[in-house]
C-alpha cells in the first residue's frame, strides 16, 4: 500500500481529538513507538513505564479500530535504530514517504532533535499538540527569558481569557483565590471518610517482560496489575469519579498529609496529571467537567473546592510550561544557591527515622504518586534546606513521578521546589522547619524525632537545617520582604541557642545519609 505521509506520534501525544484523526486516508501511516531514548535517558520508575508503554499500545489498537494505518513499533522493533531520528530515516526510506509530520514537542530535547531533523526528498512538517489552552506562540506574551513571572498574576488573565468562574466580568465568588480557606489539617473524625481511590486492573506482563528483556534500567515495584489509567476511557472514569466523590472535599484539604488514614496516599486528589500529560484528557475538558459538576451542586461544593482545582489546571499547569519554554535551554542548569551535595540512599528505599520523609518517599516508590505538598513540602523542602544538587533532584523527580514529564516537572523542581532559578518562578523559597508539616500532618507524632526541638540529637532534622538554611542564604534573602520576619527572628534567638542550632545542622549536613 502506498505511505505518501509517514505521522509521528510520540509517547505523550495520545490525543484522540487531534484533528489528525477527523478524517482517515489509507495513505497516511501513524507511527507510534516504545522508544529506547525514552526509555533510559533517566531512570524511571517501573510503573512509570508501565504505564505509558500500555498507554501507547492502548492507542495504537484504538486508532486502527478507528481505521486508521498504524504502526506500533515495541522496542523489538526500534532497537536497532539508535535514536528517534536514525529511526524516522528508516521508516522514510523503508515506506518512500514523501511527507513527514510530527506534532509540536513538549520536551526541548525532543523539539531540538525533531526539530534539526532533514531526511533527503522527505518534507518535513511540524503541527501543534492542540492541547494546551494557552497557544504556544502566545508565551511571549505572558512570559519573558530570564524575567520573574508570577502564577496569580497569569491565573487571572486566563480566567478572564476562557470566561471561567467568571460572573458579569468579575471572579466568582467575589474573590480570585480562595487558598486561605484550602489549607485544613486532616483530623481524626475526618480520617474514616476518605474515599477509596478508584484503581484499575491492567495487565502489565507482557510490557515487563519487554523492558526486562531488553535491560531497560528501572527502580521500584508494579505488583500484577497496573492500577494506573491507560486509555481514554478509563481516564474519563477517574474524572468522574473525582468530580463526584472528592471534588467537593478537594480544596478543604488538598494541603493535608497523613499517614493514619487507609487511603492515606490518595485522599481527595483527582490523579489524573498522569492522564492529562500523556493527553488522553484535555485541560478544558476537565474543568468544563469540575465546573458542570460544581454547578450541579453548589451548596455541596462550594466556590473555594472549584477554584483550588481550577487554579492548579488552568493557572499552575499552564504556567510552568510557559516557565519552562520561555527559560530553555539555559534553565535545566540555574543553580542560583550553588547546592551541591548527593541525594542521600534513603530516597531510593524509603529507610529514614524522618517519618514524614518516611511516608512520602516510601508511597512515592510505592504508587509513582504523591501530591504536590508531599513532593514540595517534605521532599523538596529537605532537598531545599540541605542544599542537595538541583540536577539530582531533578532527575529523581523525573524518574520516580507517573506524571513527571520534563516541562512540567523541572520548573516544579528547580523553580518553585529548589529555588534554583533565582526566582523566575518563585519570589521566596518553599522552606520551612518541621512545625509546617506538624501543622499539615500527623507525621511528627509517631517520628523517631521532635518536632518542638531544634537542638540535641533527637531534635527534629527540619528545625536545624531551616535556621542553617536561612542563615547561609542570608546574602540573597535578607532584604526580600516575603521573609523579613524570619530574619528577624533569627537576630532576636539566643546567641548560645542560635549556635547550637547551627551546630546541631552542620552534623546533619555531615551524614544526611543517617537520619
Amino acid at each position: 500500500m502506498t505511505t505518501r505521509t509517514l505521522r509521528l506520534i510520540l509517547g505523550d501525544q495520545l490525543n484522540a481529538a487531534h484533528s489528525w484523526y477527523q478524517q482517515k486516508d489509507p495513505n497516511v501511516l501513524y507511527v507510534i513507538a516504545e522508544l529506547h531514548q525514552e526509555a533510559a535517558y533517566v531512570k524511571h520508575h517501573i510503573q512509570k513505564l508501565a504505564a505509558f508503554f500500555l498507554a501507547i499500545q492502548s492507542f495504537a489498537t484504538a486508532l486502527e479500530k478507528a481505521g486508521h494505518r498504524v504502526a506500533h513499533l515495541t522496542l523489538d522493533d526500534t532497537q536497532p535504530s539508535q535514536d528517534l531520528p536514525e529511526l524516522l530515516e528508516s521508516l522514510c526510506a523503508e515506506h518512500g514517504v514523501a511527507q513527514l509530520e510530527y506534532q509540536r514537542p513538549d520536551e526541548y530535547r525532543l523539539q531540538q532533535q525533531l526539530g534539526q531533523l532533514e531526511i533527503s526528498g522527505v518534507e518535513i512538517i511540524r503541527v501543534e499538540s492542540e492541547h494546551f489552552m494557552l497557544p504556544f506562540d502566545d508565551i511571549a506574551e505572558h512570559f519573558g527569558a530570564g524575567k520573574g513571572s508570577r502564577m496569580e498574576t497569569f491565573y487571572r488573565k486566563m480566567r478572564q481569557r476562557f470566561n471561567i468562574l467568571m460572573e458579569s466580568g468579575e471572579p466568582l465568588g467575589g474573590q480570585w483565590n480562595f487558598d486561605a480557606d484550602n489549607r485544613n489539617k486532616l483530623k481524626k473524625d475526618d480520617l474514616a471518610a476518605i474515599p477509596a481511590p478508584l484503581l484499575f486492573e491492567n495487565d502489565p506482563i507482557e510490557v515487563l517482560h519487554r523492558i526486562d528483556q531488553h535491560d531497560v534500567k528501572h527502580f521500584g515495584d508494579i505488583g500484577e496489575r497496573l492500577l494506573w489509567p491507560v486509555t481514554r476511557q478509563q481516564s474519563r472514569q477517574l474524572l468522574d469519579f473525582f468530580c463526584v466523590e472528592c471534588l467537593p472535599l478537594f480544596g478543604r484539604f488538598q494541603d493535608s498529609m497523613t499517614a493514619k488514614a487507609e487511603h492515606n496516599w490518595s485522599l481527595y486528589h483527582a490523579r489524573i496529571s498522569f492522564s492529562m500529560n500523556a493527553k488522553m484528557l484535555h485541560p478544558s475538558e476537565v474543568i468544563e467537567r469540575a465546573v458542570k459538576e460544581f454547578e450541579s451542586r453548589p451548596d455541596e461544593i462550594g466556590v473555594a473546592q472549584i477554584e483550588g482545582f481550577v487554579r492548579q489546571i488552568l493557572g499552575w499547569r499552564e504556567f510552568v510550561r510557559g516557565i519552562y519554554w520561555v527559560n530553555m535551554p539555559n534553565y535545566e542548569n540555574l543553580n542560583s544557591l550553588n547546592a551541591e551535595r548527593d541525594l542521600p540512599e534513603y530516597f531510593w528505599n524509603g529507610d529514614t527515622n524522618m517519618r514524614c520523609m518516611q511516608h512520602a518517599l516510601g508511597q512515592s516508590l510505592d504508587y509513582a504518586y504523591a501530591h504536590h505538598i508531599q513532593r514540595l513540602m517534605v521532599i523538596g523542602n529537605f532537598c531545599l534546606l540541605t542544599g542537595i544538587d538541583p540536577a539530582q533532584v531533578d532527575q529523581w523527580y523525573l524518574g520516580v513521578y507517573i506524571d513527571a514529564i520534563e516541562w512540567v516537572e523541572m520548573p516544579n523542581t528547580r523553580g518553585m521546589s529548589q529555588f534554583a532559578d533565582g526566582g523566575l518562578l518563585a519570589s521566596k523559597p518553599y522552606s520551612a522547619s518541621g512545625a509546617y508539616i506538624n501543622r499539615m500532618s500527623d507525621y511528627c507524632g509517631g517520628c523517631h524525632y521532635k518536632v518542638k526541638e531544634k537542638v540535641g540529637d533527637d531534635a527534629c532534622p527540619f528545625n536545624s537545617l531551616y535556621w542553617h538554611f536561612m542563615d547561609r542564604h542570608r546574602a540573597q534573602f535578607g532584604n526580600n520582604p516575603r521573609i523579613g520576619m524570619v530574619y528577624r527572628n533569627l537576630d532576636k534567638m539566643d546567641d548560645d541557642l542560635k549556635q547550637a542550632t547551627l551546630a546541631r545542622a552542620d552534623d546533619i549536613l555531615a551524614d544526611l545519609d543517617g537520619l
